[in-house]
């Protein structure tokens, strides 16, 4: 697995500050006022900041660092000098954050954050930092790919308190890793056992982990799920993860599309960027890194994580355009398109779980479908909800973590474009309002009176360019809103 760089926290000793190597990260007031630390910075490099902070085109902008290579009187490689208001905003915090980790990049970072901001911010600030240095090198070649990763040191007033608010952060960037390296990982690495084996690991982190094969599921009639993997050599599997960390409540659910590479089946995909179906186990990868942070910082909540693994390939075997199967539920499908496969999987995985478990509340995710890209691009997810109230909460949850997502309307037109003549529903809709019907699908399998919601992270698993938490690649979007939903419910 990548590893968060590691983080220590250290009272600050301004004699010491021209001594450090690396990256240090000095900070101003918005004002352009120079902190303690860079003052005594100035001082040692000849006023090399107040020439900076005097010139003309200078902008204290928050989160928006200038940078000094090779200062006078520094062993330093670099100083950022970063202006950041005292009270700032957690996106401000989070921004500053990354911004420090692609200026300082690979080698060693020092961070004068005494008399910055309280705990939690210098903590939140210290956590994006980590997000944005994930890299994933596992199939890199050479001597950088067996090279430790150089340690972030963080000096401020309080180093316990800095340590103690940034323990939840730390189990975060794990779960979040976990993730980026679950979707980066290719499809002839992370087979379906491979991904289950590597679930059945985190046991030895207080989880409960189950895994049924595909003679179970058939013995449950889970056979929209079975259909899906009928042209694999991959075993379909679903994997029970608990943690049960709270009283006798009954459990927030969380269940995931793990799709380990699509095709499309014999409703084959275009060959062009089809290399990104790698990345349709999404689902399951948040879901897993969600149990993974909980596990680690011994959440005080009841939660089951469910995935559904599975392979939809192409084969004399595979399922077919007009074959009906029968779900867990005991509904008939009739299968319209064999690239239609994700709900099918979910279908099976959120009816197992609603009966286990009679859960709370269920959040189900998957890349499910192109229709929610177009409809709102690759920065924003998409989710469904038949609980105003639950919806209400994960909305706070995103906006709390800045990930943003946004409310799709879910009524009974969707649900009559999946009507079939020939079956009690169809897998597909049509083009129009297609994540939508997907959507209207799933709650098909959803019990009247169980809080819902459906995220498509179709668009935000995988990012064609770097942001401020992460770079080019795997997101781990959902991971912190799904494990501050769940803070938000601890006893």
């Amino acid at each position: 697995m990548s590893t968060p760089r590691p983080v220590s926290f250290l009272p600050l000793a301004t004699d010491d500050l021209t001594s450090v190597e690396g990256t240090l990260v000095v900070f101003c007031g918005l004002d352009a006022k120079l902190g303690d630390a860079a003052a005594t910075v100035d001082a040692a490099a000849g006023g090399a900041l107040t020439r900076m902070i005097s010139a003309e085109d200078f902008k204290a902008k928050s989160g928006a660092p200038h940078m000094i290579g090779w200062p006078a009187g520094m062993a330093a490689k670099s100083v950022l000098l970063m202006p950041l208001d005292a009270d700032a905003e957690r996106k401000d915090v989070r921004s500053a954050g990354g911004a420090i980790a692609v200026r300082a990049g690979s080698g060693p970072i020092t961070i004068a954050a005494a008399g910055v901001a309280d705990a939690g911010r210098i903590a939140e600030m210290v956590w994006a930092t980590v997000m944005r240095l994930y890299t994933f090198e596992t199939y890199k070649t050479g001597d950088s790919a067996d090279t430790d990763p150089a340690a972030i040191t963080v000096l401020c007033d309080e180093p316990e308190a800095v340590a103690a608010a940034s323990a939840p952060y730390a189990a975060l960037a794990e779960g979040v890793f976990f993730t980026r390296d679950l979707v980066n990982e290719p499809a002839n690495t992370l087979t379906t056992d491979e991904f289950a084996a590597r679930l059945a690991a985190m046991g030895e982190m207080g989880l409960e982990v189950e895994i049924l094969g595909e003679s179970e599921l058939e013995a449950m009639g889970a056979r929209a799920m079975l259909g899906v993997g009928l042209g694999s050599e991959n075993e379909t599997k679903l994997v029970v993860m608990k943690w049960m960390g709270g009283g006798d409540e009954a459990p927030l659910a969380l269940v995931g599309k793990g799709v380990i590479f699509d095709t499309g089946g014999i409703s084959l995909k275009p060959a062009g960027g089809m290399e990104e179906m790698t990345m349709d186990m999404g689902g399951a990868a948040v879901v897993s890194g969600v149990m993974r942070t909980l596990a680690l910082r011994k959440a005080k909540a009841n939660v089951v994580g469910v995935v559904g693994l599975v392979e939809n390939m192409p084969d004399s075997k595979a399922q077919r355009p007009g074959d009906i199967v029968r779900s867990m539920k005991g509904d008939t499908i009739e299968i319209i398109n064999t690239d239609a496969e994700g709900r099918l999987v979910l279908a099976d995985a959120l009816w197992y779980t609603q009966q286990t478990f009679k859960p709370s509340g269920i959040v189900d995710l998957a890349t499910l479908t192109g229709a929610m890209i177009v409809a709102l691009a690759k920065s924003i997810a998409g989710h469904f909800a038949n609980d105003d109230a639950f919806n209400a909460a994960y909305e706070a949850a995103c906006a709390a973590t800045g990930e943003r997502t946004w409310r799709m309307p879910l009524d009974q037109t969707y649900h009559d474009q999946i009507k079939s003549r020939l079956a009690d529903i169809k897998n597909t809709g049509g083009r129009n309002g297609g994540a939508c019907t997907a959507a209207a699908f799933l709650e098909c399998f959803v019990e009247d009176d169980t809080p819902w919601i459906h995220i498509d992270i179709a668009g935000v698993a995988l990012s064609g360019g770097a942001s401020t938490l992460a770079p080019k690649g795997a997101t781990g979007w959902g991971v912190a809103a799904l494990d501050e939903l769940v803070r938000s419910r601890e006893v």
